[in-house]
Order: C-alpha cells, then sequence, then structure tokens
C-alpha cells in the first residue's frame, strides 16, 4: 500500500517557491529544474505540479504531461551538451530507491566514455548550475513543446 503523500518534501518546496532551483521549463502541468548533485552535466528532474509520490499513484494523463515534457528536456539536453544520449530513470516509493517522494523523472544527458557520477555525492557549484541551465534554456528555445 502507497503512503499517503507528504506535502513538506523539497520538490513540493521547490513548486510553492520555498526553495529556490534552477528552472529551465514550466508548463500548466509540469516543471522542470536542474538536479544540484548532478550525475552529469544538464542533469535535471521533470515534476509535475500535482502532488503525488510517484508512477503509482499519478493519473494517467498527468504521467503523460510528465513524460512529454521529459522527452522536450532530453531532446533539448542532447543538444545543450553535445551529448551522444540521454538516460531517463524514474524510481517510485522507497524500495525502489526512490529518496524525495515526489514523483520526478530524471533527465541525464550522456557522452560515451564518461561515466555517471555516483547518486547524491557531490553539489555542483552555483555558477555552474547558473551556465547549465542557461545552455538547457536557449536548447529549449529551438525545440517544439
Amino acid at each position: 500500500m502507497i503512503a499517503t503523500y507528504d506535502d513538506q518534501n523539497i520538490f513540493a518546496k521547490v513548486l510553492r517557491g520555498e526553495i529556490p532551483s534552477y528552472k529551465v521549463y514550466e508548463n500548466e502541468y509540469t516543471y522542470a529544474f536542474l538536479d544540484i548533485m548532478p550525475r552529469s552535466p544538464g542533469h535535471t528532474l521533470v515534476i509535475p505540479k500535482g502532488f503525488v509520490r510517484g508512477i503509482l499513484d499519478i493519473s494517467a494523463s498527468d504521467f503523460m504531461e510528465v513524460a512529454r515534457t521529459t522527452r522536450t528536456i532530453a531532446v533539448a539536453a542532447v543538444k545543450a551538451f553535445d551529448a551522444g544520449g540521454v538516460i531517463i530513470q524514474q524510481f517510485s516509493e522507497p524500495a525502489s530507491g526512490q529518496v524525495v517522494l515526489h514523483m520526478h523523472m530524471h533527465v541525464m544527458p550522456m557522452t560515451e566514455g564518461i561515466d555517471l557520477l555516483p547518486a547524491q555525492t557531490r553539489r555542483e557549484y552555483p555558477t555552474v548550475l547558473a551556465q547549465n541551465a542557461a545552455k538547457l534554456i536557449a536548447a529549449l528555445k529551438d525545440e517544439p513543446a
């Protein structure tokens, strides 16, 4: 059984503007921002604006919006970071490895021969995050939503 949603999780606070983020994209349904402990340059998180824990409790229509935004971010991230590919990850519930209990998709641009950093090991410098956000925002301007 899935536990109830905790509206004090860090992503709920990001959505309410209580915690700053490096926003790269937003629409009526989703919000995308850089992971501050990226596993690759441009590592972005896509979250629904609705308060859901994961894929097990999100509606099909809301998940489609998250998937649509995830694809948009992925295409732009590959372009912005001259990547050869992209990893998309989603974990639901602690047993799967989910740490923040708000539905989110990881979008990680990948370059051949460069491994992902281990999860949650290094906080990126704010200047680098700002530069990466600017690159991604510029690439998104060239992509249809």
